[in-house]
């Protein structure tokens, strides 16, 4: 008997799954129908979904510990003029009067309950209300403190050693958000979720639809033989005839368009091969088309009055509680999440999907100036999408398959430059879902030093750095280690994707 290891089983799946859009179209349609009877185990589907926050997101004002001790130091340090940006105790009721986005007017920061008591009570930012929701009482939200790029654990005393492995480019953006995705800087080309979908996309009845991205380009999402397939708001993104089957209103139109650009005229290996990829995408374009509940069905959306069409920006469901201006604004990240929503419906109903990896984000973290706005606003988007997901997914019955958490470039310094931050390293993150232990935080409360006198370093924290920038002390090796053996990866193949995860003595953090 021939034996056909996984990686060319793999392969020969997804070429077969690839051939097949390069055919006519009922036929590509036929396939995402059928898939394959395995495939169509809605139990045995499961899904992650990486949330991006660009620019750096302030940890210290996104998660607090509330102990006396902390607070002390933590309104001594930021509360610098001419913008203080140290928020408000528990409990402190809001100010209308004050200035929009100002502590003030967002009133005190919201206490976290824990299942199991922490030794120092903890509190989130006064925007995160529908986060607060999810870890106190639905216990389906997790705190992961003090999480980054590390090589190995690392104390101060090793930091300030040249010889000790050290995350490159520390504090670049570009860098640093690449580690993140791909554990290593600017130029890594394959990220650990890609990679992920690499060992499972023989899973999947149709493979292209392992790895999605609804926010571009993902390094995240790269993987050796699985490339990311990326979706608009709207959905796939349309490259043939419309959804009658024409273009500019004819059907003979669409059907010569698609023959020409599906077709080689000559014998190039280039064009080839360029007219095999326009014939896959239009293929595979009008499968998930048609795979995809309309946006404006339940539980996706708000359907629109008899006659009306659907928009996404006049959604009541898409709409977040805008704290600068006190009404709903229309949210680009419940977009993005409505169309994975959507995909995850069609994956795993008629797509045949077993295992995918998703990618949405939302910008403009990097908050050197108006901190107390701009993260507000940011942060209630990311409040609001995240439970507006969490909804959509209980209303699909997939709380349980489904895994969502949040990632960023790095923290932020505990320092402000008097109206902002700069960059830092380790930063608090969320993970949500049904499978997730929450109401719990997971790894090392940081300790809040105070700052000497005499310069900007907190010697009576060994947890803070210069500025008192955050040194992890968990590590992004880690937390996609516990996901991985979640979305079913062996030991082996972990270690394969996260080869720093050998210098850690937990590979498994616990908390799903």
């Amino acid at each position: 008997m021939t034996h056909i290891d996984a990686s060319r089983r793999q392969w020969l799946c997804r070429a077969a799954a690839l051939s097949a859009h390069a055919a006519a179209a009922p036929l590509a349609l036929n396939l995402a129908a059928l898939g394959s009877a395995a495939a169509q185990s809605a139990g045995d589907y499961k899904a992650l979904v990486c949330l991006f926050l660009f620019g750096g997101n302030d940890a210290y004002n996104t998660v607090l510990p509330t102990d006396s001790a902390s607070w002390v130091n933590y309104t001594a340090v930021r509360s610098q003029a001419p913008d203080p940006i140290a928020l408000l105790a528990p409990g402190t009721p809001p100010n209308p009067a004050a200035a929009a986005g100002t502590p003030a007017r967002l009133g005190g920061v919201l206490p976290l309950m824990p299942a199991v008591a922490l030794p120092r009570p903890v509190a989130l930012h006064p925007v995160l209300g529908p986060l607060q929701g999810l870890f106190n009482t639905d216990r389906r939200l997790a705190v992961l403190s003090n999480i980054g790029p590390l090589v190995m654990p690392t104390t101060k005393a090793q930091y300030t050693l040249a010889s000790h492995p050290k995350p490159e480019n520390l504090y670049s953006h570009n860098d640093q958000a690449n580690t993140w995705q791909a554990l290593a800087p600017e130029g890594a080309t394959r990220g650990w979720g890609g990679r992920m979908g690499d060992r499972l996309a023989a899973m999947n009845g149709m493979p292209v639809f392992t790895s999605v991205s609804a926010a571009g380009n993902a390094v995240w999402l790269a993987g050796d033989t699985v490339n990311q397939y990326q979706v608009s708001s709207n959905g796939a993104i349309r490259l043939g005839s419309d959804s009658s089957g024409k273009v500019y209103g004819s059907s003979a139109v669409a059907q010569a368009m698609e023959r020409i650009v599906g077709s080689a005229r000559g014998s190039h290996v280039l064009e080839a091969d360029l007219s095999a990829v326009a014939a896959r995408s239009m293929a595979t374009e009008l499968a998930l088309r048609n795979a995809l509940r309309p946006a404006g069905s339940a539980p996706f959306g708000t359907p629109p009055a008899a006659g009306a069409s659907y928009s996404a920006n006049d959604d009541p469901l898409l709409r977040y509680p805008n704290p600068l201006t006190g009404s709903t604004a229309s949210s680009t990240l419940a977009q993005q999440l409505q169309v994975v929503a959507r995909m995850i419906d069609a994956g795993r109903t008629t797509l045949g999907a077993r295992r995918q990896v998703f990618f949405v984000s939302l910008g403009g973290f990097d908050t050197h100036d108006s901190q107390n706005r701009n993260q507000a606003d940011l942060l209630a988007r990311l409040a609001h999408g995240m439970a507006y997901f969490d909804t959509v997914m209980g209303g699909l019955g997939l709380r349980n398959q489904v895994t969502l958490f949040t990632a960023s470039d790095f923290g932020r310094t505990f320092t402000s430059n008097g109206d902002g931050t700069d960059h830092g390293w380790g930063g608090h993150h969320f993970v949500m879902g049904g499978a997730v232990r929450g109401g719990a935080v997971y790894g090392a409360l940081p300790v809040l030093g105070a700052k000497n006198a005499t310069n900007n370093h907190f010697d009576s924290s060994p947890d803070q750095l210069g500025n008192g920038a955050l040194l992890p002390t968990t590590s992004v090796d880690q937390l996609g280690a516990t996901l991985g053996r979640w979305f079913g990866l062996s030991d082996a193949e972990l270690l394969d994707l996260f080869p720093n995860l050998a210098h850690f003595g937990t590979r498994d953090l616990g908390f799903i």
